[in-house]
């Protein structure tokens, strides 16, 4: 699929957003949500969070271990909280463990401050420090020796081994919701995840990134894109309704009754596929669920009412 200069990949996949609190629920959900016949796990991240979060590219590397086939992607990684080049080493070696299954969403942050302030790093300084991060990861995974002077980052002539296993490193697709994040992805990416976004916001969004990857020359590249979804299953599209908008209030603090139609998946399996297809118009090809219902019955509903279906959603 074209979209105005990017090359959009046209292999249809669907993830979901691993939710565990300890080694044997992420264990458990992990080799489920392989068994079901998804195609990625998706993790969060944060150095320090109002709740508990575990660290992110350690549970991946758990779930490498326990699995064989499914994708494993952050979603996403705040690389301005960390050294670009211990993050280009870690990857690195996650992509070769896994046999190149990662996916690497980025992201500013910038939700919690004290977490910025925990790791030494300016909020304000995030955007420039997550642009320079990304091309010293490029640098890094690379083959041979290389060398950065940058704004925040600076080291001579070092190698990186082992290489990831994918070639040039694993995929970023990058995420974010306002101007300069569509910039980014169509600058540095090689995609994009949204995050409360509706379908209309989807597809401009897509538009604005393919005008900055034309700005820079990177016009007709190969370019994933992906949405991140809040799910809930259930009976009736009325009663997944319901639940999504009380489950979003609470959490938001804010009235969830409009925005939750626009931002989730609602209702039926079959529900859910027709929300999904009007994304997959707009350019989406990656769908990542993030449970508000039961997430046991997510994966067992979408192993047995949506996997299958997914191919014929382009």
């Amino acid at each position: 699929m074209d979209i105005e200069g990017l090359d959009v990949v046209d292999d249809v996949k669907m993830g979901m957003m691993l939710a565990a609190g300890d080694r044997q629920s992420a264990l458990d959900k992990a080799r489920k949500m392989e068994a079901s016949g998804l195609d990625s796990i998706w993790v969060g991240d944060h150095i320090a969070f109002h709740i508990p979060v575990i660290e992110s590219l350690s549970l991946l590397s758990f779930c490498a271990a326990a699995t064989e086939r499914i994708q494993l992607a952050t979603g996403v990684l705040l690389l301005p909280l960390r050294n670009p080049t211990l993050t280009a080493k870690m990857t690195a070696t996650l992509d070769m463990l896994s046999a190149g299954r990662l996916i690497l969403g980025v992201g500013v942050g910038g939700e919690f401050p004290p977490e910025f302030d925990a790791v030494g790093s300016p909020i304000a300084e995030r955007g420039p420090r997550t642009n320079e991060s990304i091309e010293i990861l490029r640098k890094l995974w690379a083959e041979g020796t290389a060398e950065h002077q940058g704004e925040f980052y600076s080291f001579g002539k070092v190698k990186i081994e082992p290489k990831p296993t994918q070639p040039g490193g694993p995929p970023i697709i990058v995420g974010g919701r306002k101007a300069i994040s569509m910039k980014r992805a169509g600058r540095l990416g090689d995609g994009y995840i949204s995050h409360m976004c509706d379908v209309e916001t989807y597809r401009s969004n897509l538009s604005q990134i393919a005008s900055h990857a034309k700005a820079a020359g990177r016009d007709g590249m190969p370019f994933q894109t992906a949405a991140l979804l809040f799910t809930v299953l259930d009976d009736s599209y009325e009663a997944a309704h319901a639940r999504a908008a009380k489950m979003l209030g609470q959490i938001y603090n804010t009235d969830f009754t409009e925005a939750s139609k626009r931002y989730c998946l609602l209702g039926k399996p079959e529900d859910a596929l027709e929300q999904m297809r009007e994304f997959a118009k707009a350019g989406c090809r990656h769908f990542v669920m993030s449970a508000l219902s039961d997430p046991d019955e997510i994966i067992e509903r979408a192993s047995t009412e949506m996997v299958q279906s997914l191919r014929s959603l382009v």
